[in-house]
């Protein structure tokens, strides 16, 4: 593959600005790259080559007109759950293998009007993993291979977008996450994903699996590349009513400087003392006592100790059985591929109001606690994932060391921070930090207050720029 293969949206940028490539050769390379690299990775769904030429020509029009965006001429990746004219959207699920809807969701709209080449649709765990799948082969185009070991898992249920960023298929990709589907690709992947607040980026055309946690998001090569992304999708949209009209704007240089050196970061060191595997804990660690230099204003907190997981997969099954119903009751429910997914979906049916409306009630404790964290830090960070990536073939309860299952101990510490963060609608910038002792890719996350994006990726940014962990690249 070209040279550009591994550049970030900035290089892209001033590689088109000064014609050293035309947007169709980058097209056309991105399109080669996804159909020649993309399988060894399962990570694509569908090469969009007839429309990413004909956006890149338009692309290469604006150029000689010296139209000046900052996405115009670069070619992305999108997670199947987002339509897109085009191809196929299948939602990673074999009963919608051959589901068209002929419209394109409203982030891929804006990117569209930002001048960006929809160069894929990229795979994803069936149906966004809304029943609780027990292994990474539960999507439509088989396990999410990581770039860095093609066996171990590239993390769901945006599988495809952390592996097309990590193995350098396009620079940049939208993911979504519920509760974890952009952290923990990004995590295992070794990029950088944006989970943004919720209702900062409209959900029109997308798939829902909760309408009261869903979430899409950028995942790229460092943190200002999700912040070029980010301002492009976010904002009002009247075909989404839960989309909350903010937009995002990133800190110029010295706006950022002074957030940098006066944030107050909350940590608790439990999450990785007590809770880090073996492989991950050094890098983690080291990546830490890294953020420090960086942001040297620490403070312990902690959330409470409430059932997060339980919580969020209480809500996202209840309203994901809702949503799939008509599926779970009909004749092509048997195509899915995970055992375990069914099982829960099913279940998911006859979740009780009172246990869903308790669930609910209890959003509200959640996001008191952490109004109480943030009266006093301004950010909270943790680790992404506690471990590494875990082999393909791997049952994802085993063992049971996850985000919301994690180690029974006297200190939970933040370790149930993505369910929690997610249960609050609050944003995250989730970046790597080093590599584990098996040679696999560990990360941070930093979560805020409702739209705190602006600070997040001027953190992760500062961060970047002192470090190299995310400049890594995995062997051809």
């Amino acid at each position: 593959m070209s040279d550009h293969r591994y550049a970030t949206v900035t290089e892209l940028h001033d590689a088109l600005r000064k014609r050293k490539v035309s947007a169709v050769e980058l097209a056309e390379e991105t399109c080669d790259g996804l159909a020649r690299v993309g399988p060894r990775y399962n990570a694509v769904a569908t090469v969009m080559r007839e429309r990413a030429l004909a956006e890149a020509k338009r692309a290469d029009a604006a150029l000689r007109r010296r139209v000046r965006r900052p996405l115009l001429g670069i070619p992305y990746g999108a997670k199947d759950l987002l339509a897109a004219k085009g191809a196929p959207t299948t939602w990673g699920a074999p009963p919608y293998r051959d589901q068209v809807i002929d419209m394109d969701a409203t982030a891929i709209a804006k990117l569209k009007r930002a001048g960006a080449v929809l160069a894929a649709k990229l795979a994803m765990v069936e149906l966004a993993g809304g029943g609780g799948y027990r292994y990474p082969s539960a999507s439509l185009q088989g396990p999410g291979r990581n770039p860095w070991n093609v066996e171990r898992w590239s993390g769901g249920s945006s599988s495809g977008s952390g592996a097309a960023v990590a193995g350098g298929l396009v620079a940049y990709a939208l993911g979504s996450e519920t509760s974890g589907s952009i952290g923990t690709p990004s995590a295992y992947c070794g990029v950088t994903g944006l989970r943004p607040t919720y209702g900062l980026v409209s959900r029109h055309g997308a798939m829902a699996l909760s309408w009261t946690l869903d979430k899409i998001g950028p995942m790229a090569r460092n943190a200002d590349d999700c912040g070029v992304v980010l301002e492009a999708i976010a904002g009002p949209d009247t075909a989404d009513a839960t989309a909350s009209g903010r937009r995002f704007r990133p800190l110029d240089t010295r706006a950022a400087a002074a957030a940098v050196k006066r944030a107050r970061v909350a940590f608790a060191e439990e999450d990785i003392e007590d809770h880090a595997s073996a492989e991950a804990k050094g890098a983690l660690e080291r990546g830490v006592a890294e953020f420090r230099k960086v942001a040297p204003k620490f403070a312990r907190a902690a959330l409470p100790a409430l059932p997060f997981g339980p919580l969020v997969s209480t809500v996202y099954a209840a309203e994901g059985s809702t949503i799939f119903a008509e599926l779970i009751e009909g004749e092509r429910f048997e195509e899915l591929v995970d055992t375990r997914q069914k099982a829960g979906l099913r279940v998911s049916l006859d979740i009780r109001a009172r246990d869903y409306l308790q669930a609910m009630r209890l959003r509200n404790a959640v996001s008191a606690a952490f109004a109480e964290i943030f009266k006093v830090a301004d950010v909270i960070m943790s680790v992404g994932r506690t471990i590494t990536a875990t082999p393909i073939t791997q049952a994802l309860d085993q063992p049971g060391l996850t985000a919301s299952n994690p180690q029974q101990t006297k200190r939970p510490g933040n370790t149930g921070l993505i369910a929690a963060g997610n249960l609050a609608g609050l944003p995250a910038i989730f970046f790597p930090c080093g590599f584990g002792t098996d040679a696999m890719p560990v990360g941070l996350q930093l979560v805020g207050p409702p739209f705190s994006e602006p600070l997040l990726v001027a953190l992760a940014s500062a961060y970047q720029r002192a470090t190299d962990h995310h400049t890594k690249r995995p062997k051809p």
